[in-house]
This record gives structure tokens, C-alpha cells and sequence, in this order.
């Protein structure tokens, strides 16, 4: 205890470690409220250090300053910035999902900086509507007569629900009832929209006739169709095609809403992927609204988009909620320049990040995991980085089914795997995010950029 007591009295007063150059040199960087608070910060790191044993000696006032720095850095960073991302997982929804194309970036960035024509009517010197810069772009590329942009899917789908449906019931699938991130689920948004929820059918089975006998002339608001782009359900299944429940939405008179949740523009499955309906397809298939992402296979900003009859539409334009989830202009002109690049395939294909990841060939990513693997071999050969074979996911709620292969680095610490991996997040001013298998650390080349991997090696270089 004495020895404790002594140690605690060596730590250096606060005025001692702001007399320091080092610290002196910080007030030039930043106000000297941040400084005294970095140097405070540090101190109390000290003491608890003295208090849990960790450490004998008295720091000095040098020392309590160079932690001072270090503590100011971390103020100073922020919270929101760029990771290279090493995962494999092209929507990853903790890291952001989609990467927007560099035109969708520029757009943002000019909405941002200066004023824009957001609600002006440049052509007509009057008040114009945000939506009209998207709306012409996704009815020429959807079919869709009418189109809505909100902040998300979820918002979409509750914001049509509510128009459409509350008081009224919406008849759903038991097996489409899904879950999506963040535990909301579609039974909630549905009782947050004001509609009640009527299910038909079973978890693996539900046939046409399930909706028929569920709907009421009274009762039914809208057939509500959930694509389960998150899990599939595999074996003795069955469910109704969208084809089919239009028809029997039209029969019937109600309204048939399709909640597409993932919003492929393209069909994949002409690349060697699994088909994923498609919103053209969705909409050529008759459905009064389809709701899906912006920020999914997409590949752009995260938003939510109505598409399809202009009747139905035009009411939830008027519908209190819309202003309550309307998108911003940043959000507007990167989804209109991503929307843009979507006028020709080949370029989308080429330019959208999402897109151009999912697509790329396994050669292709054998090539660039042996370059990296090469740099790393010099920068960290105490790591034995090796190229491996590996599968990914696609992420973000979508293709759940489908593992693409793929090449890692993998590296092998002389601690853990654990270890290095935190020293990864934790070390750099941006954050290299792996993943582990078999006490390795894997850095998978399909969302690495290969303009990355210079930075890539750079921090590992800190990490051991």
C-alpha cells in the first residue's frame, strides 16, 4: 500500500504536463478545453493503471504527455470514417453495405457543397417536387407508371401499408412473414403502418387458395407479397407466384403489393449467379406497388423506392407520412447518378461497385489475392501470408443461399488470431476488418480494392 500511495503522489500535476513542448505543440492543433481534457484523460489513465498493479515506477510528466497526444488523437478522430474491408461480404450491413460508384459519390458531394435545384423548377423559376429528379429515371428502367423515393425499405413498405390498407387487413404468407436487420420484423411494421395483419397458409406451404378464401370485400385492404431475400426455405415448399396473385388481385379488385426487399435491377443469373427477381420483372408482372432498397443489389445510397401505378402513388405522395421519410439531396443525387449508369448494362456491370465485386471471376481473384499475398510476404513475412481458396457471402439480406468463391490471404499471428484482428481494427486511423478461421486471419481479396492493398500492408506493418 505505501508503494502505492508513493506512486500515486508521482503521478504529475496537470499544469506539469501542459508545460510540456509536446502538449504545448497539441494547443496549436485544437482548442485548449480538448487539450486539458486529453491531458485529464490521460492522468486518470495513469492512476488506474498505479491502482490495478500494472504499473512500479511513477510515470513522468513526458510520459503523461505522449499519452496526453494520444488521447487527443482519438478525440479528434472521427467516429464515422472509411474501413478497408476485408471480409468477403460485399453488402455488409455493419460497414455500410453498398459502396456507392465514384459518379454517385461526386454527385453527393456537389448536392452537398452548393445549392441545387432539390424543389426548384430551374426551367419554370417556380417551387418543383424532390422527386421528380428520380422518378422519370426508375419508370424508363422499371416500367412502372409512377415512382416515390423514401429512406428506406422498411419506410416504403409501412408508408404504402398506411395508405393503403390501415384499418383494413393485408394478407400475408406465414412462410413471408421475415425478419429483417435490427430484429424489426414485417408484423410490426404492419402494426406500426395501422393495418392488421391476416396470415394464410403454413411456414412451407401456402397456394392461391389460401388468399382467395382470406379475402373479405369489407376487410382486405391489399395482398401484400414479401420476397424472402434473406433465407430460403427449402424442401416440401410452396408458394404463389406473383403472376398468379395479381391475377387474383384484379378478379377481386384488391390492390396487390409486392415487398421486394433487395431491389436487383439486373438479371443475375445471366452471370452465373442465382436468379433473384428483378423489379422490371416485378413490375411487368402486374403488382400495384413494388417496394424495394436502394443500397442493396442496387449498389447505391441507402434509400427506399415505390414503384407502379401512378393511381396508388399519387395517394401516398399526399400521405402525411411521406414528408416524415423523405430522402435529403445527397440521398436524391447519388441515387439519380447510379440510376443513370443503370441506362446501359454493360457499364452498370462495370461501374457500380456491387455489381462489378459479385461479378468478378475466380481468376480474376486468384490474380490479385497473389498480389497482395506477394506484398504482404515482404512487408510481414513474420505473418506467412499464403493465398487460400475461400467462400463468401453476398450480405445485406440478400442471396442467402449463395456462396461465392473466392481467395483470402490468410496470415498467422505468433499470438492469436484474436489478437491480430483487434490490433487491425485498432491500431490505424482506418480500420482493417478481417476474419477468422482456424486461429488465421483472413483478408478476403473480393472487397479489398487492389488500390488498397499498399494501405493494407502499411497497417499490418503496425500490427506486429
Amino acid at each position: 500500500m505505501p508503494v502505492e500511495k508513493n506512486l500515486l503522489r508521482g503521478i504529475p500535476k496537470v499544469d506539469d504536463v501542459l508545460a510540456q513542448p509536446a502538449v504545448q505543440a497539441l494547443e496549436e492543433k485544437a482548442p485548449h478545453t480538448l487539450v486539458l481534457s486529453a491531458v485529464r484523460a490521460a492522468l486518470d489513465g495513469l492512476r488506474a493503471e498505479i491502482l490495478a498493479g500494472k504499473r512500479t515506477e511513477a510515470p513522468t510528466a513526458a510520459q503523461a504527455a505522449a499519452l496526453a497526444e494520444a488521447e487527443l488523437a482519438r478525440a479528434l478522430r472521427p467516429s464515422l470514417r472509411r474501413v478497408i474491408n476485408a471480409t468477403g461480404v460485399v453488402l455488409h450491413t455493419n460497414l455500410g453495405r453498398a459502396r456507392m460508384c465514384p459518379a454517385a459519390a461526386q454527385a453527393a458531394y456537389r448536392a452537398a457543397c452548393g445549392y441545387s435545384t432539390l424543389e426548384y423548377n430551374a426551367g419554370e423559376g417556380c417551387r418543383g417536387s424532390r422527386y421528380d429528379h428520380v422518378e422519370k429515371l426508375l419508370c424508363t428502367l422499371t416500367g412502372a407508371e409512377s415512382a416515390i423515393v423514401v429512406n428506406n425499405n422498411a419506410a416504403a413498405v409501412m408508408l404504402v401499408l398506411n395508405e393503403l390498407v390501415r384499418g383494413r387487413e393485408a394478407v400475408v404468407s406465414r412462410g413471408e412473414l421475415v425478419e429483417i436487420g435490427g430484429s424489426f420484423r414485417v408484423p410490426e411494421i404492419m402494426e406500426q403502418s395501422g393495418g392488421i395483419l391476416r396470415e394464410v397458409g403454413t411456414t412451407n406451404k401456402t397456394h392461391l387458395r389460401d388468399y382467395a378464401a382470406a379475402i373479405d370485400p369489407e376487410r382486405t385492404g391489399a395482398l401484400l407479397k414479401v420476397h424472402t431475400s434473406n433465407y430460403k426455405i427449402v424442401g416440401f415448399t410452396e408458394d404463389v407466384p406473383l403472376e398468379d396473385l395479381v391475377r387474383l388481385g384484379n378478379e377481386r379488385g384488391v390492390p396487390v403489393l409486392y415487398d421486394l426487399g433487395s431491389g436487383a435491377m439486373i438479371d443475375f443469373s445471366k452471370y452465373g449467379l442465382p436468379k433473384e427477381p428483378t423489379v422490371p420483372e416485378s413490375v411487368r408482372a402486374g403488382a400495384d406497388v413494388v417496394c424495394f432498397s436502394g443500397d442493396k443489389l442496387l449498389g447505391g445510397p441507402q434509400a427506399g423506392i415505390l414503384a407502379g401505378k401512378k393511381e396508388i402513388l399519387d395517394r401516398v405522395r399526399k400521405n402525411p407520412l411521406t414528408r416524415a421519410l423523405r430522402v435529403d439531396k445527397m440521398t436524391l443525387a447519388a441515387l439519380e447518378a447510379t440510376l443513370a449508369v443503370y441506362r446501359d448494362e454493360a457499364a452498370a456491370v462495370r461501374e457500380i461497385p456491387t455489381l462489378s465485386m459479385l461479378l468478378l471471376s475466380r481468376e480474376e481473384l486468384s490474380a490479385r489475392a497473389q498480389t497482395l499475398c506477394a506484398l504482404l510476404q515482404k512487408a510481414v513475412p513474420q505473418l506467412s501470408p499464403q493465398t487460400v481458396h475461400e467462400t463468401e457471402q453476398v450480405g445485406g439480406g440478400s442471396m442467402p443461399a449463395q456462396l461465392l468463391e473466392g481467395y483470402a490471404v490468410s496470415l498467422v499471428p505468433q499470438d492469436s488470431a484474436a489478437a491480430l484482428e483487434a490490433r487491425m481494427r485498432c491500431a490505424c486511423e482506418t480500420p482493417l476488418v478481417g476474419r477468422i478461421a482456424h486461429d488465421r486471419v483472413l483478408l478476403d481479396v473480393r472487397t479489398i480494392d487492389p488500390g488498397e492493398f499498399e494501405q493494407t500492408a502499411a497497417i499490418l506493418k503496425q500490427c506486429v
